[in-house]
């Protein structure tokens, strides 16, 4: 099999498996959000705030660090380096996890009062501490299997840990969650805790039955903590810093004229609800970038110029390629999103407010993914806490103005801000470029046409199944936009992106 075929083939494997993961987990916090309701969920997502800054301390970089490490050995020829690496990296992390669980278990009652306003907070805090050990060591095997390009088994932990999930809280959350607010929190965190465990025992057991060399007995903790604490860092800073902005969010609402109930419930319907949607089709490039790390540190340390500029190049244009339907159908059919997904049309609101920032996001994505790939992850770790630092002053300084929708165009200002620094470095560094008509106007034109003649053919009926009438109309578009782009293809003489 050739690189470029085992690539895609190990891109689509991923991609089968980001999609069916979130794809339970949109319709899952659909469920969520009409069981437990916006107030808990917005609780819930206040947590999450806390919880992520303690994920990417306990972490610390490791995952990336990892799979870099560990690509370059086979890309160097020096499989030996592999298995001393990963046992590095497993003392590397448990010692950032275990400080990170200490602090979060000893410290809930003060993150609940003093940093969330919040008593209800602690209990679920104290619960998630538990998880942080199994999530960093998970990390680290991880990271190895993407190296070595074991996408199978990446696959597989991903589609377990959410499986667990699932199926622990929609026991625990039907049971509890009719009782408080508290409850409902309290069962998500544990199913959260678990399932976190789960994914770690079966990813150490894989790790165990694993065929490479043993290893030359050298002790990789150095490379690791070299490599690794930049990373940590970026994470540790911005992550602290999101934590700020996220607990400053209700806090700023309050002052725009809403009630605390009010406040957790815009902040729950938008982070909650919106944006897992505007996130949910990004899964495919997230699979594809994650193994573009991997394959861009082989080449770098191959010194293969050229070949990644023409993966750069090549990549960017079908982020585009995808992108543009993506944006432009959700925004045409937002209402009926957030209608249909939610029983909120404030959710379908906010998210045609979205909407048109979707392709910079997801190229964003990617481009960060190429960055890290050619080691310019110190670069992004720059860009990544000075767009937090803005992000903060923005929230401060829209939301008591414009209330949630402030924090809306928070959100689409730091995605233009963040995208245009991390391209022009990638230009820079690889000499890969957008081509503006055939990557930007061409794309978005034809999926504007799509979704204008699905919308105008299939406007008629349909109200006795909204969602096969939804699904069908999606369905359409997406065949159109590929028909025309095929059509101006194929006139040119050229290929989509995607072929």
């Amino acid at each position: 099999m050739t690189n470029r075929r085992r690539f895609f083939c190990n891109g689509i494997l991923l991609t089968l498996a980001g999609l069916a993961v979130r794809g339970v987990g949109l319709f899952f916090s659909a469920f969520l959000g009409r069981t437990i309701g916006a107030e808990a969920l917005g609780l819930f997502t206040l947590i999450g705030t806390i919880y992520a800054f303690s994920v990417s301390f306990a972490s610390s970089g490791i995952s990336l660090t990892v799979t870099r490490l560990v690509s370059s050995a086979v890309g160097e020829g020096r499989i030996e380096k592999i298995r001393p690496t990963v046992r590095s990296a497993v003392i590397y992390a448990l010692f950032f996890s275990s400080l990170a669980s200490f602090a979060l278990g000893f410290g809930a009652k003060y993150f609940a009062n003093e940093i969330l306003s919040d008593v209800r907070a602690e209990l679920p805090l104290r619960i998630l501490s538990v998880s942080l050990i199994p999530i960093a060591l998970s990390a680290v095997f991880s990271g190895y299997f993407i190296g070595v390009k074991r996408i199978r088994s990446s696959s597989s932990l991903q589609i377990l840990s959410q499986l667990v999930k699932i199926g622990i809280t929609v026991v625990l959350v039907l049971k509890m969650a009719k009782e408080s607010t508290v409850h409902a929190v309290v069962a998500l965190c544990i199913s959260t805790t678990l399932a976190e465990l789960t994914s770690f025992l079966v990813a150490f057991l894989e790790f165990l039955f694993a065929k490479e060399e043993k290893g030359d007995g050298a002790s990789y903790v150095v490379p690791v903590m070299k490599m690794a604490l930049p990373l940590a860092l970026s994470a540790c800073v911005r992550s602290l810093l999101l934590t700020v902005e996220h607990v400053l969010i209700p806090k700023q609402l309050l002052k725009h004229g809403e009630g605390e109930g009010e406040a957790l419930a815009s902040y729950g319907v938008l982070h909650g609800m919106a944006l897992p949607l505007l996130l949910y089709p990004m899964s495919p490039l997230s699979s594809f970038s994650s193994i573009l790390v991997p394959e861009l540190s082989e080449a770098f340390a191959r010194g293969e110029k050229k070949r990644i500029k023409r993966i750069a190049d090549e990549v960017m244009e079908a982020t585009l390629f995808y992108a543009a339907p993506v944006s432009v159908l959700i925004y045409f059919f937002s209402e009926e999103l957030g209608y249909i997904l939610y029983s909120s049309y404030s959710a379908g609101i906010y998210i045609a407010y979205l909407a048109p920032v979707i392709p910079i996001m997801y190229l964003d994505h990617v481009t960060d993914s190429v960055l890290k790939g050619i080691g310019e992850h110190v670069y992004s770790m720059w860009i990544n806490i000075s767009d937090s630092f803005l992000s903060i002053f923005l929230v401060w300084l829209l939301i008591p103005i414009f209330g949630i929708r402030g924090y809306a165009l928070v959100i689409i200002i730091m995605e233009i801000y963040n995208f245009t620094f991390s391209y022009l470095r990638l230009k820079k560094r690889t000499g890969a470029a957008v081509r503006p008509i055939r990557s930007i106007v061409i794309p978005a034109a034809t999926a504007f046409a799509a979704a204008l003649i699905a919308d105008m053919l299939m406007s008629v009926s349909g109200n006795g199944a909204p969602t096969v009438f939804l699904v069908l109309k999606l369905i359409f578009a997406v065949c159109i936009y590929l028909a025309l782009n095929f059509s101006v293809r194929f006139a040119k003489g050229k290929k989509l992106p995607c072929c």
